[in-house]
């Protein structure tokens, strides 16, 4: 971890100076000791050097007559949120630091943000606009990129309807980049708006929403510090999330916390634990029910917090007596002595957390994991208080965000669905017709129907016209910051990139999508800047939102992203109505007023609270924020009470200044002060049983019990309409249409905010007071179910935990069924005989073209590798550092990599990182890229090699768990 400086100055001494000494020709190593003296007898006496021979170091000159100006913004790699101090001296970016002050990276960075300075140096940048034609590059100018990609996107329209393009968004976005890019699908008149949280954590928000409300980290990085007993299963933050590891350290370190890793793979997070546990890939679910038949058997559950705050465990434990510590070791590999001491620490040294990452969630039964885990949580009573809770690491710098404002198939902005009523909401805050809406989709259904998922993208093309239930074959795609490397089944991926008759890369960096297939004509690159280029909101994984400021304008002839779709807009016709609230000068929108127009439509999430002013003021006054608890002082006059980012839900309007709620659920807080309950969304009522909490409601709340969620109906029931303003009341009946409709209108869509701010003052939650569900009856497996992945090793269980029948979901078949039942008829676990996982590395981030073209973090992993086990490398004569081919089980796929023989993996298991491209079954593909852009390091995608599968709620894939076999090349 990078460790801050005393002052800007301060890095620019000696050392600098002598280097700048020797010119501008390339040093070398060598050449470096040799004209600065330091040859090997001089090294060695540094050594003995006595303190008083060591000069103070001194600070060359800096300024060159302009003054340095201090700027921040937040390190666009992973989803922690670190604040990078950035020093621009007449335009540019002359020096860098983490920021001390920052509660979240407390003055620290890792590896890939420390170098962050390098993104905007730009060697290996799309520098400007260019076309494929006959297989070869060509500059174009934007003018020409904008009529051409336009012109081809309204000719397919013509044709084949809104639905045959593709919108592939970014968790590299702003928020506002984000909201924008879905508004701009939604205009164009589909719902294939998506990006990388499908691949990432489509699970988790579906099966923590459909739990207990909200699909989201409960919790906080910073408040694991309170945890006595910390799980991590399925994730290794100190490569994935390095900088969340401080706060986790200091749980385990200053709270003497237990520190349990359950992985298949000794990670470097393992390397940390009390208690490491390894279980057979995609066996989650029976290590968890695992650990419930002990808490259960052994009376350690929370019966109090059950009773007053869960709706049927009586249910799950009937699934739970099934899972015996015999079978559980059966099925995963896990002693059921070791689960009993773990599962005894989770319940008994509390409070507890439960972390995960995307170990858990990318598998077929990746809801039903996340559902489990869940559970786990509600039976002992850890969720809904410090230090517990789950704390869902995500992947991206604004995977969160993205994920809230809409880049989801089912969903628009902030989880309102696609009802009609959903619509006619977003509709009256864009200030646009509900009937012309519906005339830009192919019919009503479609607007109401969720689009093609990012995984699926490629079947959607390639597929007979009449198993894609749309009017067309997908046929043009169009992707804002998203790595082509990054779903599975590649080869077939890259038949449906071949088919395309559009594709348009939007984007820094040419990604994968650029340079691994064959297309000849039909590809425009275009240059687009970083986040680090523009200004705008970025949501961490723990809900909090930070302000990022422009360090230094884009670089050559990149645009950010606002600008790039408004231009889009506007070929496209109809940015006038699209842009009707938003300030737009010199083509570029303000991200301020996309900010705002996401506080006036919000409600549903909170995020109405978090004005541009407010976190602005948040990043100014880092300082200010408590280390642990987030929160500010009462009395500060610019962020007083508030807690860091106003993490969501901030409930009400800005004037309102609700703190921010770093920790969802918490009844030991008024609801004006960031506490909360579980969420009334699923009814009041099932089997005759209540759905409503029994004896549990938030501080100071007028109702003490369960109550459902508010309509202006409810609050007339209980008197408290009168509290409402005359200007709200006249909202409400605007947008209920008439008097009598207003009272059917919800918190949710209510655009005045009346309900909301009346609930606060009676100490009520707008959502209502629920338990939250153990039992989902309306997913495929209302009890979390344990199914064997599609390519299973285990064929003797496939038989008794088969994954659910073939069925059609988001308009195209999923046949996992008849995968695996031909997986096991073939006997394909006898030929690959050794599962396959994928993970992540600390040097690079996700489809890993931007890292990977950073000379400081290429020089740190140079090669693309597996990991295999000791024994089955030596079965196989394979030797540590040797090329080994790896084949998948379908497609005739196989990579060429390096092998790093080692016992972090278990026999019979592989693992392999998944941020390489550049290589393709063999092939260098380096000269696909346009010249000069190509990454420093190359390599094969483990992504070439997974198989088939996919979670039935929301088609996230499978990578963790699927076949290989192994051989020397």
């Amino acid at each position: 971890m990078l460790i801050k400086r005393k002052d800007a100055d301060a890095a620019r001494g000696r050392l600098q100076a002598l280097v700048a000494g020797f010119g501008s020709e390339l040093v070398d190593r060598r050449s470096f000791l040799r004209k600065s003296g330091l040859a090997a007898g001089a090294l060695a006496a540094v050594g003995s050097l006595s303190v008083g021979a060591v000069r103070r170091a001194e600070a060359g000159p800096t300024n060159f007559g302009q003054p340095i100006e201090r700027r921040k913004n937040m390190c666009t790699h992973c989803s922690v949120g670190c604040t990078v101090i950035a020093e621009v001296q007449n335009g540019v970016w002359v020096g860098q630091e983490p920021a001390w002050e920052s509660p979240i990276n407390r003055g620290s960075h890792c590896a890939k943000g420390a170098a962050i300075r390098e993104l905007v140096h730009g060697d290996r940048r799309l520098k400007y606009p260019m076309k494929l034609v006959d297989g070869q590059w060509r500059r174009i100018t934007w003018d020409q990129a904008i009529e051409e990609i336009g012109d081809k996107l309204m000719e397919i329209r013509g044709k084949s309807g809104p639905d045959s393009v593709f919108w592939l968004g970014s968790a590299k976005f702003s928020n506002e980049g984000a909201y924008l890019n879905r508004k701009l699908a939604a205009f164009w008149g589909t719902n294939t708006s998506d990006h990388q949280a499908r691949i990432c954590h489509s699970t988790t928000v579906a099966g923590v929403a459909n739990t207990w409300g909200y699909g989201a980290m409960t919790n906080s990085y910073n408040d694991i510090r309170n945890s006595k007993t910390l799980i991590i299963m399925g994730g290794n933050p100190a490569e994935a999330h390095p900088v969340s590891l401080q706060h986790l350290l200091a749980g385990k370190e200053i709270n003497r916390a237990n520190f349990i890793v359950i992985d298949p793979r000794f990670t470097r997070t393992a390397a940390h634990a009390t208690e490491y546990v390894r279980l057979r890939p995609g066996t989650d679910i029976p290590v968890l029910y695992g650990m419930l038949w002990h808490i259960f058997e052994n009376g350690w559950e929370d019966k109090e917090f059950i009773k007053a705050r869960v709706y049927g465990m009586d249910e799950i434990r009937k699934e739970i007596a099934k899972w015996t510590p015999d079978e559980v070791e059966r099925v995963s590999g896990v002693p059921g002595e070791q689960l009993k001491r773990v599962a005894e620490m989770f319940a008994k040294q509390k409070p507890a957390t439960l972390i995960w990452c995307m170990g858990q969630t990318q598998h077929t039964v990746g809801t039903a994991n996340v559902r489990a885990s869940c559970v786990l949580l509600l039976a002992t009573g850890n969720v809904g208080g410090p230090g517990s809770g789950a704390n869902i690491f995500r992947g991206h710098c604004n995977v969160q965000g993205a994920t809230d404002l809409g880049l989801d198939v089912t969903t628009l902005p902030l989880y309102y669905g696609l009802t009609e009523a959903a619509w006619k909401h977003w509709c009256r805050v864009w200030e646009v017709d509900y009937d012309w809406m519906v005339s830009r989709f192919a019919s009503k259904k479609a607007m109401e129907q969720p689009g093609i998922p990012s995984t699926r993208w490629f079947d959607a093309v390639l597929l007979p016209k009449d198993q894609v239930e749309q009017p067309d074959n997908v046929r043009a795609m169009v992707v804002f910051g998203h790595g082509g490397n990054t779903v599975t089944r590649m080869p077939e991926m890259v038949k449906g990139l071949e088919k395309l008759d559009l594709l348009v890369i939007a984007d820094p960096h040419p990604t994968t999508f650029a340079a691994v297939s064959n297309r000849r004509n039909g590809t425009y690159l275009l240059p687009m800047c970083t986040q680090l280029e523009t200004s705008g909101s970025r949501t961490a994984s723990n809900r909090s939102l930070q302000w990022g400021e422009q360090i230094v304008k884009p670089i050559f002839e990149s645009k950010d992203d606002y600008e790039v779709m408004y231009l889009l807009a506007k070929k496209l016709g109809f940015a006038d109505k699209m842009f009707r609230n938003i300030k737009v000068e010199g083509n570029r929108p303000s991200p301020e007023d996309i900010l705002r127009e996401i506080n006036r439509g919000g409600w549903s999430t909170g995020y109405s609270g978090q004005s541009p002013e407010r976190l602005k003021a948040h990043m100014k006054n880092q300082e200010k924020f408590d280390l642990v608890t987030l929160r500010a002082p009462k009395d500060d006059p610019e962020v007083g009470g508030d807690y860091y980012g106003l993490p969501w839900p901030c409930w009400g309007s800005p004037e309102i200044r609700h703190p921010g709620t770093p920790i969802l659920y918490n009844t030991n807080l008024h609801v004006k002060d960031g506490g909360g309950t579980f969420r009334a969304r699923f009814g009041v009522e099932r089997n005759g049983a209540t759905l409503l909490a029994e004896g549990s409601y938030s501080m100071g709340s007028e109702l003490k019990d369960g109550y459902p969620e508010f309509t202006l109906a409810v609050l007339k029931k209980l008197g408290w309409d009168k509290d409402l303003t005359a200007a709200e009341l006249a909202m409400l009946e605007r947008v209920g249409g008439s008097p009598e409709g207003a009272d059917k209108v919800s918190w949710a869509t209510d655009l005045s905010g009346g309900i909301i701010r009346v609930c606060l003052e009676h100490g009520v939650m707008p959502y209502g007071n629920a338990k939250a569900r153990a039992v989902a009856w309306n997913l495929p497996d209302p009890i979390p179910t344990h199914r064997e992945p599609i390519y299973s090793p285990r064929p003797d269980l496939v038989a008794k935990y088969p994954t659910l029948p073939d069925t059609r979901a988001f308009r195209v078949p999923n046949i996992g069924f008849t995968v695996q039942k031909a997986v096991v008829d073939k006997g394909l676990a006898k030929e690959f005989p050794i599962i396959l996982t994928s993970g992540r590395l600390v040097e690079y981030e996700g489809g890993g073209e931007e890292t990977r073209s950073n000379k400081w973090l290429a020089e740190l992993q140079q090669d693309m590798f597996v990991e295999i086990n000791t024994a089955d490398a030596a079965e196989r004569g394979i030797k540590d550092g040797a090329w080994v081919w790896v084949y998948g089980a379908a497609n005739d796929a196989r990579t060429r990599v390096r092998a790093l023989v080692t016992d972090r993996v278990g026999k019979g298991v592989a693992f392999m990182p998944f941020h390489f491209s550049g290589w393709f079954m063999g092939q260098d593909q380096r000269g696909n890229y346009p010249k000069g852009t190509d990454p420093i390091v190359l390599g094969e995608s483990v992504n070439t090699l997974t198989t088939y599968g996919y979670d039935p709620v929301t088609f996230m894939q499978e990578p963790k768990a699927t076949l290989c076999q192994i051989r020397a090349a």
